[in-house]
């Protein structure tokens, strides 16, 4: 753009602004219409030399010029005038449209009569299907109350998404691979919980997760499995199988757990732990209370940890700043004084921040202690290193030099689950999605001696399937936890850490030959370091066709809820080998667990999350392309036609 033209560039600009639309014009768009501004002007100018030879056809060149100028801006202006003022009258419309209210987010359906708190539904324009339950107001203003601000400004998610700011990985779903092929599966354990909590509160919120957040062992390993604990052995290791018809096109398939139980330890003979927190005070942290929300979990871990640990507090928003130094929890006033008084404000630097407490867990270091870095954050950084990779070599050396990281995630709306997933793997610690306040008071007062102690460092199965019983088999999840099968020996290739009364749970689907195994089906290899000497060890144990049950609804409950867990799971990410499988069938099998376990509260939560995700499917299909790729659910209705 040339510099005499400038002004008109911006006044451009401006007049794009005012019309509502924050993109600049193209340079080919507005160097056009300068050059017809200007040929305009340069008419204008040979107007008294045009009056001088001819008056009258200069006088009628000058008005049409300077009409046609008026025109010219006029269009302009209704160019990018109109859109907003068509979404304006849609979104007007649309508000008068509904029968009762309009919430930016979410309408509220009833599923059934007797349910005294509604189920929500995305916005849906089918609305002579909506029904609202009697207590709507209360639900408004409590739903207005957390109505989330786009994190890129704006008043609408770009993408169509519910949230504009969420991260995700894809890592595939695992094929079924042929024994003949390769008959070892190799993994690292993992123990995270992150993705079950997040897709959870995505469906309370009336919306159906993105398939990449969910990951199918994190949702198997949320539930709590009744292995016996081993009483002389760090290790203990079980497996069982059932006849599995999940997909009605993959006959003769079998469903295998095999579970892996550490030995259980007492809060009393927990060690002694330096934590050092490292917390998230940006302005993105003020959205939804997450900070404060921070806040009560902190406080709900000081009063379950023992007068011998020690705390230090460290922040970050735009810069990172030491908050408390490392304070015994028997001058417990001063650490909840700290801890109160935390506000956000500011951009996001994670990475100056975690440096900033990694040098305090360096400094307040105990030979034989747990010495763990805590990190609590939404996990959008915005300044400084930003990405997984870069931010964890600014830990690597001191986890070698025993000091561990373990990651809280807090947040909808901008939330990071990579980094944060990433980082509590790599930090050797864990990583779990705190979303209210009872999943904060069950991972820091009913598991805080799993969250802290570890009792095996980098663990990893193997498992040697018998070609001559197993033709071939697919572990379920555990994509971004795999460990080439040669590298299972390999001291120096990272696991995952495990702490006492952990259990581990991996699903694996079978194709057998001729429907009759043989008598061994495969070998489970295990191997682990201590966590203070970090020797390795290795044991084995064999799996044989006495583990399989002749019906899967006739096994044990642990069983079966793992394996109604898994069909959840792999439905909600639209797994290439969920392909016709059903939520229904997997409601049927959340019906006979609550009948075997009644008052199992995670079973309960487990059916309403099956139902609300089957009804959210119903309603996503009936507004899709017909190639969408949607489940085929039935949809059920009762006589006043409200889904249930």
């Amino acid at each position: 753009m040339k510099q005499n033209n400038e002004p008109f560039d911006s006044n451009i600009s401006r007049l794009v602004k005012l019309a509502g639309d924050s993109e600049r014009p193209s340079e080919a768009f507005t160097e056009k219409l300068i050059g017809e501004v200007l040929g305009a002007e340069k008419t204008a100018e040979l107007q008294p030399e045009m009056e001088r030879k001819y008056p009258m056809k200069a006088n009628w060149i000058y008005r049409i010029s300077t009409a046609a100028c008026v025109l010219l801006m006029a269009g302009l202006i209704g160019l990018f005038m109109m859109p907003s003022l068509s979404k304006s009258k849609r979104v007007s419309a649309y508000k008068n449209s509904l029968p009762t209210y309009y919430d930016q987010r979410h309408v509220y359906t009833e599923v059934t009569p007797s349910e005294s708190i509604p189920r929500s539904a995305p916005v849906t324009p089918y609305f002579d299907e909506i029904r609202y339950p009697s207590n709507w107001k209360e639900i408004v203003a409590n739903s207005k109350a957390n109505v989330l601000t786009p994190a890129h400004g704006g008043t609408t998610p770009p993408n169509s998404e519910p949230f504009d700011a969420m991260f995700f990985k894809n890592y595939g779903v695992n094929p079924f691979v042929d024994t003949d092929d390769d008959r070892f599966s190799t993994f690292a354990t993992d123990v995270d919980t992150g993705s079950f909590t997040l897709c959870r509160s995505y469906l309370d919120r009336g919306v159906l997760p993105p398939r990449d957040a969910v990951r199918v062992e994190e949702f198997v390993n949320y539930f709590k499995y009744d292995y016996p604990a081993p009483r002389n052995d760090v290790f203990a290791v079980y497996a069982d199988a059932a006849p599995w018809k999940f997909a009605p096109d993959r006959p003769n398939t079998y469903l295998m757990r095999i579970g892996l139980k550490a030995f259980e330890l007492s809060d009393a003979d927990r060690k002694p732990a330096v934590l050092t927190f490292v917390i998230d005070v940006s302005g993105s942290m003020a959205a939804e209370n997450r900070l404060e929300l921070v806040k009560q979990s902190l406080r709900l871990l000081v009063d379950h940890l023992q007068p011998d640990d020690r705390i230090g507090i460290a922040v970050y928003g735009t810069n990172g700043r030491k908050v408390l130094d490392h304070t015994g929890v028997s001058n417990k006033g001063r650490i909840l004084n700290a801890i109160n008084a935390l506000s956000t404000n500011g951009s996001t630097n994670a990475e100056q921040g975690i440096r900033i407490g990694y040098e305090m867990a360096r400094q307040a270091f105990r030979p034989g202690w747990i010495n763990r870095v805590i990190l609590c954050s939404d996990g959008v950084a915005n300044v400084g290193q930003t990405g997984p990779d870069e931010i964890f070599k600014l830990i690597k050396s001191k986890v070698d030099e025993g000091i561990t990281l373990s990651a809280m995630g807090f947040g909808m709306g901008n939330y990071n689950d990579v980094l944060l997933e990433q980082l509590g793997d790599k930090g050797n610690g864990h990583y779990a999605y705190i979303d209210t306040l009872d999943e904060a008071r069950r991972i820091f007062c009913g598991n805080l001696t799993q969250m802290l102690q570890v009792v095996a460092r980098d663990v990893k199965l193997q498992v040697e399937f018998n070609p001559g019983a197993v033709r071939s088999y697919r572990l379920i999840g555990y994509e971004n936890r795999d460990v080439p099968d040669a590298k299972f020996r390999d001291d120096k290739q990272d696991g995952g850490e495990v702490g006492p009364g952990h259990s581990v749970t991996a699903m694996y689907e079978l194709k057998l030959w001729n429907n009759e195994p043989a008598r061994n089906l495969a070998t489970v290899f295990v191997r682990y370091k201590d966590p203070d000497s970090l020797a390795p060890t290795e044991f084995n144990g064999l799996i044989t066709a006495g583990c399989i049950h002749p019906v899967i609804e006739e096994t044990t409950n642990d069983f079966l809820l793992a394996a109604t867990v898994t069909e959840f799971a792999e439905i909600l990410r639209q797994s290439y080998w969920a392909r016709g499988a059903m939520l229904d069938d997997v409601g049927r099998k959340t019906t006979i667990l609550m009948s075997r376990m009644p008052g199992n509260n995670d079973i309960v939560q487990l059916d309403t999350l099956v139902r609300t995700s089957r009804d959210l499917m119903h309603l996503k299909k009936d507004n899709a392309e017909p190639d969408s790729g949607l489940h085929d659910h039935p949809v059920i209705m009762n006589e006043d036609g409200i889904i249930r």
